[in-house]
């Protein structure tokens, strides 16, 4: 599915969007950020490190990176404070809000909403996240971010769900959120988003899943959005779990000239933390 917006809403949104992009223009000019590990492990930072920066290496665009790995206490980040369009990867988020809303009543999903999930997040309907996202409204969305400490994340406006602003840290959280017991989520809505992330069809299992160890098993959804400005915005989020590992990844990039351009670059960037994970 080409996840596009229409002429109208490409307007709108440049519109919105144009004085935040300028205002970080000098910084981002200024300075060229490096990827920064830390690790449990001695020798996993350095080599995480220098086997992601030539990964990246000849890559184009603007790329964000963000890895936490619980077993071995590893993190590294990469634009981490970086904000992008979310494309689909929003649905994961607007799932999570539509289960933190029902438990605060103690009820659980209904057909029709599970209905809507499943094709929400296994096909990346943008119907079915449209209806969700009308019948939960900004305000609970928003209230769901501050629930889960996502203060970096900006819902869409008009109806634009796939216009909202995320990061590598404020992904990283939700992903945190979704595999270990927290006060946000209920166990039983953890695994459900879960499963939904593993159920992911075959043709949208690309990104953050490439190079997958045997052993460990993977759960993702991904993004893509072409506009005028900064072409093609192509991301993948996913959790891995297995072989003594429990670990996972964010990668956002825009920039990219095409949608396989972007796929190309994560999967470059996921390959080799997989590779340094499991040899670690």
């Amino acid at each position: 599915m080409t996840h596009r917006i229409s002429r109208r809403a490409r307007w709108v949104a440049g519109g919105v969007l144009v004085a935040s992009v300028a205002a970080v223009t000098p910084v981002s000019a200024a300075t060229t950020p490096a990827v920064s590990c830390t690790s449990g492990v001695a020798g996993l930072a350095d080599k995480l490190k220098k086997d992601i920066t030539a990964a990246l290496a000849t890559r184009k665009g603007t790329i964000a990176v963000g890895l936490y790995d619980r077993s071995t206490n590893t993190t590294c980040t990469l634009r981490s404070t970086t904000a992008y369009d979310s494309a689909s990867v929003v649905k994961v988020t607007v799932l999570a809000a539509l289960l933190w809303d029902a438990q605060k009543t103690g009820r659980s999903l209904t057909s029709r909403e599970k209905s809507l999930a499943t094709a929400m997040i296994t096909k990346s309907d943008n119907a079915s996240t449209s209806t969700l996202w009308a019948q939960l409204g900004v305000t609970k969305v928003k209230n769901f971010l501050a629930a889960a400490g996502m203060t970096q994340t900006k819902p869409g406006a008009n109806g634009y769900w796939g216009l909202t602003q995320i990061t590598v840290t404020d992904e990283q959280k939700l992903m945190r959120l979704l595999t270990a017991k927290n006060a946000v989520l209920t166990d039983d809505s953890r695994w459900y988003v879960r499963k939904l992330m593993g159920d992911v069809v075959s043709s949208q299992r690309w990104g953050t899943p490439y190079g997958t160890p045997a052993g460990v098993l993977p759960h993702v959804k991904n993004g893509w959005l072409e506009r005028a400005t900064n072409g093609w915005r192509v991301h993948s989020v996913g959790t891995f779990k297995g072989n003594g590992h429990d670990y996972m990844i964010t990668v956002l990039t825009h920039g990219n000239s095409t949608m396989n351009y972007g796929i190309s670059t994560i999967q470059g960037v996921a390959k080799v933390i997989h590779r340094d994970l499991a040899a670690s």
